[in-house]
């Protein structure tokens, strides 16, 4: 027994751990040298970058993608006729673009995403869009910027033909933007913008009803909206869901045109239901405009939401646009 009890002992002060060596002799671990903040916002730039490449590269083989382009190509091609573009534009610009265009991702530099190919079509069209959201943290932001991306190079319009604006931009939002090639709004145009003559597309999904009115009250003309495309919040589906005094009194334009447009529900599925829910296309026929009174068209008021609550980016307030709502 005191021999087993002492082979044991002698077992478990072999096991036993050495002592730690001192801290004074212990070798210091080399300390990397500390980033400068241009260092590290390359570095953020570059995963944004990467993030939108991966996104875009998803988007591009899914199921939605291929029927919401579809989708556009409908509106589109009616558009393209109203305005009397050459016949069969539209097939050659979509005809150009191979849904197998994308790069691989070995060819592609870590901080970047495919550079676009740009090729001169004959539309011409040019493109705006309104409070797309923080997509350096929000993952639906960043889809819908993912398909403003695709849309721009599927229809050939320049990335510098494309105004974007949202005041929740943060500066590094701002700075992967300008790596992309669209051009920034510095100043929050409250929706009131005129195509002045030029074909347009609008891309303003989930915005504020207000933002949509201004719209259309800075472009109420039967010239100017039979040259336009909204790709944004249902109509039909705000005509169902606000009362029909509340629409005529605090969204009057909405109200006058929703007998003047037609509109193209964008697909559902369920990878990209919680970004593209409630999405139409919008396309004014010039038939439709003018069948509309001219009383609607005398209307010229500028609108004043003082009731109103859900205003979203119309407000221009004077402080900070990237505190403001």
């Amino acid at each position: 027994m005191a021999a087993a009890t002492a082979t044991a002992l002698e077992s478990w002060q072999a096991a036993a751990p050495r002592k730690r060596r001192s801290a004074a002799r212990r070798p210091r671990r080399r300390e990397a040298a500390p980033r400068s903040p241009k260092a590290e916002f390359e570095s953020d730039s570059g995963v944004v970058l990467r993030r939108i490449w991966e996104a875009e590269k998803d988007l591009f083989i899914s199921d939605f993608w291929s029927s919401a382009l579809e989708t556009i190509n409908r509106c589109l091609t009616k558009h393209l006729e109203q305005l009397k573009a050459p016949v069969g534009s539209l097939s050659d610009i979509f005809g150009n673009l191979h849904l197998d265009s994308l790069p691989d991702e070995s060819d592609v530099a870590p901080d970047s995403i495919p550079r676009e190919t740009l090729v001169t079509g004959t539309c011409h069209l040019k493109c705006v869009c309104y409070g797309i959201g923080n997509f350096a943290t929000c993952i639906i932001a960043r889809n819908q910027l993912t398909f403003l991306l695709l849309l721009l190079e599927k229809c050939q319009i320049p990335r510098s033909h494309c105004w974007v604006y949202d005041p929740l931009f943060s500066q590094l939002e701002i700075e992967v933007l300008n790596t992309l090639g669209v051009t920034v709004l510095s100043e929050n145009e409250e929706g009131k913008r005129s195509i002045r003559g030029e074909p347009t597309i609008f891309y303003m999904l989930h915005c504020g009803t207000a933002l949509y009115n201004n719209l259309l009250w800075s472009n109420w003309s039967v010239d100017a909206l039979s040259k336009m495309v909204i790709i944004g919040n249902s109509f039909k589906g705000l005509e169902e869901r606000l009362l029909a005094r509340i629409l005529q009194k605090n969204y009057p334009y909405i109200a006058k045109i929703l007998k003047g447009l037609e509109e193209l529900e964008f697909p559902q599925t369920s990878q990209y239901m919680d970004i593209f829910n409630d999405t139409s296309v919008h396309w004014f026929p010039m038939q439709k405009l003018e069948q509309l009174s001219t009383d609607i068209w005398e209307f010229q008021e500028e609108p004043d939401y003082q009731d109103c609550e859900d205003l979203e980016i119309i407000r221009n307030k004077t402080e900070d646009p990237s505190t403001t709502d």
